[in-house]
C-alpha cells in the first residue's frame, strides 16, 4: 500500500466543533398556509422538537413537543379547545404551556408546564424566535414587510426545502463569497460586488452576467440577511427579451449543530400584456431557473468540511468580517462588541455602468 507523504509546507485546516448553542433571532418555518390545516406539525429544530398548531381564532401557537409526563411526541395528539391532548395518557396542554387537564387525576402537578415559543407571521411566512438567554425579540429586529408579497401583480411563493448535513455557517459564508459565482453558477463576469454589515443586517450587492438567469443582460441582486437565518434577495434580470423582477427567500433552521433545513422561495412580478396562461408559463420558467441555480450551492454544502482558518487570497470577499458579524448571534446580547454592530461597507467595482450600479443599501431599504 502506498504511503502518503505530507509536505512540511502543506496548509493545515483547523476545525473546532460548532457551537452548541443556536443563534439568537427569527427563523423562518416556511409558508403560513402549510400550518393552517387543522393538524399538529412536529418540527425538529434547535436540538429539540417543537409543535405548531392552529387555534380556534385562526392564529398559530408553538410549544415543545415532548410531553414531560412520559415523553410522548405531542405531534401525535389532537387539538381540543386551543389545547393539545397527548395521545399517550390524555394530558391536555394549553397554548400557554400549562397543563389544564389530566383525565384520571384529582390534581394537576404545579410543575406541569411546557416551554412555549414566540412566533409571528409576515410576508405569508411563519417565523419562530430563538434566544438562549430567554429574552423576546425587540422591535428593531422585526421582519420587514414586503408589499410585493400581497400584490396581485406578483406571483405566489414557490418554495422548496433541502436537508443539509453540515453546520449552517457554511451557508452564511456565501454572503461574502464573490469568487464562487463563476465556477458554481456559470457567471461569465462579476463587474460589481459589495457588502454592508450593520447591526443585525448583512447585505451582498452584486452585478454580473449569468446567462441562465438573465440571458445577455446584467443580473443585479441585492441580498440582505435580517438576522442570522432569514435572507431576502431583490433580483433584476431578463428572460426571453423581457425584464424580470423577482424576490428570493433563503432561510434555514438548525436541526442540530451539524445539520439544518434549508428553505428557498421565489416570487416573480407578473409580465404585462400576457395572457394568464402565458404569464404563468414565464413565471414558472424563471422559478425553475432560480431553483436550479440555488441547488448548485446546495451540492457544494453537501460536500464540504468546516474550515475555521480559510486560506484566503486577495480576490476573495470579506469572509472574516462576515463571520465576525455572524458570531454576534451566538453571544449573549450584552457581550456583543459595539464595533461588530457598526456599519461597515466594502466594495469591488470592476467597471459597472453608472446606470446599472445599485445603491449601497440593504434590500428594500434603498
Amino acid at each position: 500500500m502506498a504511503t502518503a507523504i505530507k509536505s512540511k509546507a502543506a496548509y493545515t485546516i483547523e476545525s473546532a466543533a460548532p457551537p452548541e448553542r443556536f443563534a439568537r433571532g427569527w427563523h423562518c418555518l416556511g409558508l403560513v398556509s402549510d400550518y393552517k390545516d387543522g393538524k399538529i406539525h412536529g418540527i425538529d429544530i434547535f436540538g429539540t422538537r417543537v409543535i405548531i398548531f392552529q387555534k380556534a381564532d385562526g392564529s398559530l401557537a408553538a410549544m415543545d413537543a415532548w410531553c414531560p409526563h412520559m415523553g410522548a411526541d405531542l405531534a401525535l395528539g389532537k387539538v381540543e379547545n386551543d389545547s393539545v391532548v397527548c395521545k399517550f395518557h390524555g394530558w391536555s396542554w394549553g397554548c400557554d404551556g400549562v397543563c389544564n387537564d389530566i383525565p384520571y387525576a384529582k390534581t394537576i402537578p404545579p410543575k406541569a408546564r411546557i416551554n412555549t415559543w414566540e412566533i409571528c407571521e409576515q410576508n405569508k411566512l411563519l417565523f419562530i424566535w430563538n434566544d438562549p438567554e430567554g429574552n423576546g425579540p425587540t422591535e428593531d429586529v422585526a421582519i420587514p414587510r414586503m408589499d410585493q408579497v400581497f400584490s396581485d401583480e406578483w406571483s405566489e411563493w414557490s418554495t422548496v426545502k433541502w436537508n443539509i448535513n453540515i453546520n449552517c455557517r457554511e451557508l452564511i459564508d456565501n454572503v461574502a463569497d464573490m469568487a464562487h459565482f463563476g465556477p458554481v453558477h456559470g457567471g461569465t463576469g462579476t463587474v460589481y460586488f459589495a457588502n454592508i454589515f450593520e447591526k443585525h443586517k448583512a447585505t451582498q450587492i452584486m452585478v454580473g452576467t449569468f446567462p441562465n438567469l438573465s440571458e445577455d443582460d446584467f443580473l443585479t441582486t441585492v441580498a440582505t440577511y435580517y438576522g442570522p437565518a432569514y435572507q431576502i434577495t431583490h433580483m433584476f434580470g431578463q428572460m426571453q427579451g423581457m425584464p424580470v423582477e423577482s424576490i428570493l427567500m433563503n432561510s434555514h433552521t438548525p436541526v442540530d449543530s451539524n445539520s439544518f433545513e434549508l428553505r428557498f422561495g421565489v416570487i416573480v412580478k407578473k409580465f404585462p400584456g400576457m395572457t394568464e396562461e402565458q404569464c404563468n408559463e414565464m413565471v414558472q420558467g424563471y422559478v425553475d431557473a432560480t431553483n436550479k441555480a440555488f441547488g448548485e450551492d446546495v451540492e457544494i454544502w453537501h460536500n464540504k468540511v468546516r474550515v475555521d482558518n480559510p486560506l484566503l487570497c486577495d480576490g476573495d470577499g470579506p469572509v472574516i468580517r462576515l463571520r465576525q458579524w455572524y458570531d454576534q448571534f451566538y453571544q449573549d446580547a450584552d457581550a456583543v462588541p459595539a464595533k461588530v454592530r457598526e456599519r461597515k461597507e466594502m466594495e469591488i467595482d470592476k467597471g459597472v455602468p453608472a446606470d446599472v450600479k445599485p445603491a449601497m443599501a440593504h434590500a428594500f431599504e434603498a
